[in-house]
């Protein structure tokens, strides 16, 4: 990421295609280089598996029992990406799990290209 005020179309591509590459290889490590120390992830799921009502994981350590807990709960997940959106160092992923679940992920970006702020929209 170039850390201006705009991703190009293949940064944003490049970021996304990385993001579900780890996720596919369930590879917590991959997974988590792609998120910065304070990070903020608001999402529904987060709320049902921790039992929070405002679905908030706050910082990369909480974040990455979150998502450790998630790959051992959902040992099948597998993501296909359907498309990339890109903004003001932001972008939105669209993809679909294992089970055809559309989701759509807001994230906002840090200047050097790390996930800040996430927001997670479900179909179903």
């Amino acid at each position: 990421m170039n850390g201006e005020v705009a991703l190009t179309k293949d940064e944003a591509w490049e970021f996304a295609n990385r993001w579900v590459a780890a996720w596919n290889a369930h590879d917590l490590e991959l997974i988590m280089e792609h998120y910065e120390d304070g990070v903020e992830l608001t999402s529904p799921v987060a709320a049902r598996l921790l039992g929070s009502a405002d679905g908030k994981v706050i910082g990369k350590a909480d974040l990455r029992a979150y998502f450790q807990r998630g790959l051992q709960a959902f040992s099948e997940l597998k993501f296909g990406l359907e498309d990339v959106l890109w903004g003001l160092n932001s972008i939105v992923l669209l993809y679909a799990n294992q089970r055809g679940t559309r989701t759509a992920e807001f994230m906002e970006l840090s200047p050097n290209g790390k996930a800040a702020r996430i927001v997670a929209n479900y179909s179903g």
